[in-house]
């Protein structure tokens, strides 16, 4: 018997935020309902059906949703909720594969290969998990099954109820692209559904007159390595074909500690990245002294605008660090070679290979009576323990004149630490 075709499933949930949010107000549910700031310098984090129905999405400044949509009802969120009910989505999708790479709160990348003489078919473990996410959470999510994890994505997507300005049309809740049928999926396919084409990349695309992924297969590899150059032609033919041979990558840190956000509205500049690299280096740092280590390895995590392209860089220091300027001196240098222009969704730093922190005071330092190594980090820590987390941090978490750290729940220990 050959090897298995592999099965992936994408899993993503209906208007996360904005679901979570009726549970506790069910008198919202068919209104148009949107969750985030109501400011001038407000954005949507997420938007209902009834509310997409004006043309309102996340990422949208708030003041213009408010123009598209003035009967619209604000709610400010609640990530604590939102983590907890991820949480229990999470604990769902464990039980079908312990193959699960999140990609945030609200959606995931399962391997089922190996679950199918359990479960049945990449199909069925599809409506399993849809299924029971309703009959436990009350919640919907789409699920989409492919191949491959691109495939999935854009079938999930595929899967979605679709806002119209007239109606709200309900989506197939599970959508399957059989490994017969994914060129007939992809080719009437926009191109711009192909990850890495941005606004300009599209423009010249047109120029050639490629406007779905069918012309784009079809036409002379040349011709595109010629507009966009050779690196990106290659990768967007492959992806034309439906080409991805990336596996579903799980958490496999023996000991690590690290602390990622997701955010609303994309970062697009490198101050904004090193703005809340600071905080993501603080609130890693702070756990590090916490559990009484430092980390020889640091990692940057960068994710990007589709949800599902993400870089990480690493890099090991002779000695354990475990201080936000110690992780900034390293991380720093290596975010400041990272393109943001085409949107970053997500930012990550987490540590590894840890052990304790041994610091040599020298001579001049002894002379000049500077405080002890780490006397500054153990004050803050000391002042955090008595006043709450937020009571003090780094300038860059000042959101509003108020402190917004890192919250120390968010954290992610590997599996045996």
């Amino acid at each position: 018997m050959g090897r298995p075709v592999r099965t992936i499933l994408h899993a993503d949930m209906d208007a996360f935020f904005v679901s979570v949010e009726l549970l506790r107000y069910p008198d919202l549910a068919g209104k148009p309902v949107v969750v985030g700031g109501t400011g001038n310098r407000g954005v949507v984090a997420a938007a209902s059906y009834e509310a997409r129905r004006f043309g309102v999405h996340s990422a949208l400044p708030s003041s213009i949703a408010r123009r598209r949509c003035p009967h619209a009802i604000f709610l400010p969120g609640d990530h604590e909720m939102y983590r907890r009910v991820s949480t229990q989505v999470r604990d769902i999708l464990d039980r079908y594969t312990p193959l699960v790479e999140p990609l945030s709160l609200d959606e995931a990348f399962l391997d089922v290969t190996g679950s199918q003489r359990l479960f049945g078919s990449g199909e069925d473990i599809a409506w399993q998990i849809r299924n029971d996410v309703r009959a436990e959470l009350k919640l919907g999510c789409c699920i989409g099954v492919a191949s491959n994890k691109f495939l999935a994505k854009l079938a999930s997507v595929e899967a979605k109820p679709r806002a119209l300005p007239d109606r709200i049309k309900p989506g197939r809740g599970v959508m399957v692209v059989a490994p017969d049928a994914e060129q007939a999926f992809l080719d009437p396919l926009a191109v711009q559904r192909l990850w890495g084409v941005g606004p300009a990349t599209l423009d010249r695309l047109h120029r050639l007159g490629i406007v779905h992924v069918e012309d784009l297969r079809r036409i002379e590899p040349a011709v595109v390595a010629a507009a966009l150059g050779q690196n990106q032609a290659n990768h967007l033919i492959a992806l034309s074909t439906g080409s991805d041979d990336r596996p579903v990558e799980i958490d496999r840190d023996a000991k690590s500690v690290g602390h990622e956000e997701t955010y609303s509205q994309n970062l697009c500049g490198v101050s904004e990245m090193q703005t809340n690299l600071v905080r993501l280096a603080d609130a890693v740092a702070s756990r590090l002294r916490q559990a009484g280590v430092g980390a020889r390895t640091l990692q940057l995590k960068v994710r990007f605008d589709d949800g599902f392209h993400t870089i990480t860089r690493s890099t090991t220091s002779k000695e354990a660090i475990d201080s936000a300027a110690g992780i900034m001196e390293i991380l720093a240098p290596i975010l400041e070679t990272i393109d943001p222009s085409p949107g970053i969704r997500l930012l990550g730093v987490s540590g590894s290979n840890l052990g304790p922190v041994f610091h040599q005071m020298t001579l001049n330092e002894a002379a000049e009576d500077v405080p002890a190594y780490g006397a500054a980090d153990a004050a803050l820590d000391e002042i955090r323990d008595r006043f709450g987390g937020d009571a003090i941090g780094p300038a860059s978490a000042v959101r509003r004149g108020a402190m917004r750290n890192v919250k120390r729940g968010e954290q992610q220990w590997g599996p045996n630490q």
